[in-house]
């Protein structure tokens, strides 16, 4: 049978993942080495910096869902984003990587500017990426399918960025970080603005009330988000993996320059991201045997072992066991990052479900404050961390600041893999999926709904 969603429009949706990743990736990878060993800003402020506009950008994403969901063009709700806004959010990328010569207190605010403006964009562009996904088809699998794909090209993106940023940033830069850093993001947020008009121009939104395109008041779209549990369980564990792999994500640079001494393995660690294409490719095949919550579950257990082999492997000095953890623990959150935006995508029908409202802009933006919430605190306590171990930039490191780069490369991680895997046991969606899906079809061709 013909797939309702084409594979030309599945891998243009893709494409905007890929866009969004090129810049995201530079953020979560390398924005805070960059603040403290390229700009020069003290460990500390930046640990601030971090916390303080990741909680404006995650209380300006719930406008942005309201936005969404008041948004009526030719073009549908979603779509118009990418054409709108991918060009001020490629120039936004480029300023933040820049290094003008300031004083200490004017790089503080350069930075303050320039990051929580870019957070703002790219909210602003990324949320329709994710509220676009209900749009596309209301069949369960195929949404898993072709949030599967989003996954597997968003991947790639941020494989780009793992493996070829600090090569580029030592070609570009010929020993200059600081041009080496801005002339990178310039290449990279060239070819996000080509993929965003890509998805733009190749998605279509075919699945809408019954009222259409029409705006949905903020006051009625609080309905489909009140008594809607499985959402609010979402928003809590997106909180603890992106404080995770934010914490995670920061320090590895930081781990192999220092607790390795292997500062030239960075872009070969970075890497083995690779492996999360493998759990994401695989997620779909898992869901239809286990369904989505298992299938998440599984994977932050994965992802917890890999974990406690990095600690090991810490302990040894050992590179193929360090390897080897990466590799495991990529593969289980591929697993879990391959599902979670399809699970996203059913608590807006479930939130339709139960009060007859689809606010699919601020269910997925408002989510999103779980996201933007878990960077934050996931930036900030790794930085303050760094700076509680007494971390100096580009100096040997004492054996505190040593440890407190282990804690947040290992052990972070893991205590937020722990907390996840408890919420999903809460989490009883799977339970009522038919008969929602079932319920929300009749009333779409006019007929009766039966509520739960």
């Amino acid at each position: 049978m013909k797939p309702e969603v084409s594979w030309k429009e599945r891998i243009s949706y893709g494409l905007g993942d890929t866009g969004s990743n090129l810049i995201f990736q530079m953020i979560t990878l390398y924005l805070m080495f960059f603040y403290t060993d390229v700009y020069g800003l003290n460990v500390a402020a930046v640990g601030t910096l971090f916390l303080v506009a990741r909680v404006i950008d995650a209380f300006d994403s719930p406008i942005i869902g309201v936005l969404i969901d008041r948004t009526n063009t030719k073009w549908g709700k979603s779509r118009p984003y990418f054409l709108w806004l991918a060009i001020p959010f490629a120039v936004v990328a480029v300023l933040t990587f820049m290094t003008p010569d300031f004083s200490d207190s004017g790089k503080l605010i350069y930075a303050y500017v320039t990051y929580i403006a870019l957070g703002i964009l790219y909210a602003a562009i990324n949320l329709p990426l994710t509220s676009l996904l209900p749009s596309l088809t209301s069949n369960s699998q195929e949404r898993t399918v072709v949030n599967s794909v989003r996954m597997i090209f968003g991947q790639i993106g941020g494989l780009i960025v793992s493996i070829g940023a600090l090569p580029l940033v030592a070609a570009f830069g010929g020993g200059n970080q600081q041009r080496g850093f801005m002339l990178t993001m310039i290449l990279f947020a060239s070819l996000a603005v080509v993929m965003f008009f890509i998805t733009f121009a190749n998605t279509r939104e075919r699945v809408q009330t019954a009222n259409g395109n029409q705006a949905v008041p903020f006051k009625e779209g609080i309905k489909a988000i009140k008594g809607n549990t499985p959402w609010w369980l979402l928003l809590v564990i997106n909180v603890f993996l992106w404080l995770a792999m934010t914490g995670k994500g920061q320090s590895a640079i930081y781990f192999f320059k220092y607790n390795f001494a292997r500062e030239d393995l960075i872009p070969l660690v970075n890497g083995l991201n690779i492996m999360l294409l493998v759990g994401i490719a695989v997620a779909p095949v898992l869901t239809k045997r286990l369904g989505k919550t298992k299938t998440a579950v599984l994977g932050f257990i994965i992802g917890a072992v890999g974990q406690l082999i990095a600690f090991i492997a810490a302990s040894m000095f050992s590179i193929p066991l360090i390897v080897a953890a990466i590799v495991i623990g990529n593969i289980g959150l591929g697993f879990a990052a391959g599902i979670l935006f399809a699970m996203l995508a059913d608590t807006v029908d479930y939130g339709e479900w139960k009060s007859g409202i689809r606010a699919q802009g601020l269910l997925t933006a408002a989510s999103a404050f779980g996201v933007k919430f878990g960077m934050g605190i996931g930036g900030a306590l790794a930085a303050w961390i760094l700076n509680i171990g007494h971390y100096v930039p580009n100096q040997e490191q004492s054996s505190s600041a040593l440890a407190s780069i282990q804690f947040n490369f290992v052990w972070l991680p893991l205590i937020c893999f722990t907390i996840s895997i408890i919420l999903f046991m809460f989490y009883k969606i799977d339970r009522v999926e038919k008969q929602m899906i079932r319920d929300l079809d009749l009333k779409r061709q006019g007929g009766t709904t039966i509520q739960a």
